[in-house]
């Protein structure tokens, strides 16, 4: 048994190499706190969505702190799924790298901190005009959560001070999978370009989730620039349907919203896009090759429920732990679903020590 295990550890350093699974996004100190619907009036929040702050939230992030009771996890969706898919692959450390930017103060501190934990190859780009950006997860009865989200120094990311510099480049480039969250796309398209077409030049994988309703409507012009460079598309189904809505693909139909994005343009013709979009406790479909499959997500008592809102962003983690190690596309979807099944039972974007999948 030793033996077997010392060459299971000996197959996956080859193929999951320091640095080979790389992640761009928007760094974020996630400030969550179960909270009333009082609260969620006063800022005209709705449940379940995910929004980026106006003025009129600037006092929302002062109030939830001394209000309630507030819990602080590193988060940003991109840096949280860099991080399962460091903790689902464990050895060697450092297969996951991210970028991002942080201001030069305590928030940033814990951010490099909680990089530095998770093994995760964190290389910010730290700038002092604005502060780290927080994102206040306001959690209500059973498991329904508003995310406001305050980019602040995330929101000033450059491709120019950091993507382009030679010691981070290289970093890219040792890559094999490139993964950015859509909420990117508000910040740097030059950046997310750069990054897609070294991956469709070099014939890696580039993924890119839709992430929020809001980037498929109001940022729809950005995520289409982006979109035929993109070999894994990653979302919900409240996603899927915003996105179908914008690109007037005329279902609602998740399995045809599959097909019909799988289909769009596509500069890399040596790799046939694929789609993956989760629907909560419903099965996870995914467009691959001519076929649409489906996928039965693990089953879990509802009071065994903590918290959904790093579910989807686990998925994608425990997806690319996979995905990075060369890994059948159907074991990258169990990777997904164990991920997810373990982030839901606990508070933030946080799991146990080791992860216990076969």
């Amino acid at each position: 048994r030793a033996a077997s295990e010392s060459r299971d550890k000996q197959a996956k350093t080859f193929w999951t190499l320091p640095n080979s699974l790389f992640g761009m996004g928007n760094p974020l100190l996630d400030i969550s706190a179960v909270v009333d619907k009082d609260f969620l009036d006063k800022y005209t929040l709705k449940p379940n969505d995910q929004i980026l702050a106006e003025d009129k939230h600037k006092a929302l992030f002062e109030e939830l702190v001394k209000k309630f009771k507030v819990e602080y996890h590193a988060g940003g969706a991109t840096q949280n799924s860099i991080k399962i898919a460091q903790w689902m692959i464990q050895e060697p450390h450092k297969v996951g790298t991210f970028f991002g930017c942080i201001g030069k103060d305590k928030f940033g501190e814990i951010l490099k901190h909680k990089a530095e934990e998770a093994h995760v190859d964190a290389h910010y780009y730290e700038q002092d005009e604005e502060p780290t950006g927080t994102c206040a997860a306001c959690i209500t009865g059973d498991n329904r959560w508003s995310l406001v989200a305050n980019l602040a120094a995330a929101n000033c990311y450059k491709k120019d001070k950091h993507l382009d510099l030679e010691e981070n480049w290289k970093l890219v480039e040792k890559a094999k999978v490139c993964y950015i969250a859509g909420f990117f796309l508000t910040v740097s398209l030059e950046s997310i370009l750069k990054v897609a077409k070294h991956a469709a030049e070099n014939n890696k994988l580039f993924c890119l989730n839709l992430s929020a309703p809001f980037i498929c409507q109001f940022f729809k012009d950005n995520l289409m620039q982006v979109m035929p460079y993109v070999d894994v598309l990653f979302g919900n189904e409240t996603e899927a349907a915003a996105f179908a809505k914008e690109q007037d693909f005329e279902t609602n139909d998740v399995k045809e919203i599959a097909k019909k994005a799988q289909a769009l343009p596509k500069v890399n013709t040596k790799r046939q896009r694929i789609v993956v979009l989760t629907q909560g406790k419903d099965d996870t479909v995914m467009a691959m090759g001519d076929k649409i499959e489906t996928f039965p997500v693990l089953k879990i008592d509802p009071k065994n429920i903590v918290d959904t809102n790093g579910a989807g962003d686990a998925f994608v983690g425990g997806f690319l732990s996979e995905l990075v190690q060369e890994k059948p596309l159907d074991q990258c979807v169990k990777a997904a679903h164990y991920a997810a099944n373990i982030i839901i039972r606990r508070a933030g974007c946080t799991f146990p020590e080791k992860p216990d999948f076969k």
